[in-house]
């Protein structure tokens, strides 16, 4: 039947190409795909999505232990820095006050006591990163509080982390100037 349709197309049409079958199969209305009732797809799709909502929830509860690990750890890591540090900043203003005379004896220069006292607690105040330290300790404790919970919290840790890092700088200047 095909043969015979495309022999009187010939006939009509001489330079036409010949049909491929692919061709004739792509002609709207030739093949008919069954009709799906959506009725029949529910309960797939939502055996479906109930596998891959449960698959994302398992991977995020993976990484989310596996964050909660790392930042555990630089907690600690934090934490033990502070205890290094406090001791040393108790004698850091007498510390400055001794070298800044020594300075001054080997230039042989006289300050002024009511000046050089001055400068000593100009020089302290800028250097007093007792504030740092403690606002350092609070993120530390408040970080591992938050880890603690059975939530989603990656917002709040990003505020507390920025918070974090402000305060190591802040510190770190501070202490970059002595």
């Amino acid at each position: 039947a095909l043969r015979g349709l495309e022999d009187q197309a010939r006939a009509v049409f001489p330079s036409a190409e010949p049909l491929t079958t692919h061709e004739v199969l792509r002609w709207p209305g030739v093949l008919e795909e069954p009709a799906q009732r959506v009725e029949e797809l529910g309960e797939p799709i939502k055996r479906c999505l109930g596998a891959a909502l449960r698959a994302l929830g398992e991977a995020r509860g993976r990484e989310g232990a596996r964050i909660v690990e790392m930042l555990a750890k630089r907690n600690a890591g934090i934490t033990a820095l502070i205890a290094l540090v406090k001791p040393q900043l108790d004698g850091l203003s007498v510390r400055y006050r001794d070298r800044l005379r020594e300075r001054l004896a080997k230039l042989d220069v006289r300050a002024e006591p009511e000046r050089l006292e001055q400068e000593l607690a100009l020089v302290a105040q800028r250097a007093d990163v007792a504030e740092e330290i403690d606002r350092l300790a609070s993120h530390v404790a408040e970080i591992e509080a938050i880890l603690a919970r059975d939530e989603p919290v990656g917002r709040r840790l990003d505020f507390l982390i920025q918070e974090l890092n402000r305060e190591a700088n802040t510190f770190a200047s501070k202490v970059q100037e002595e």
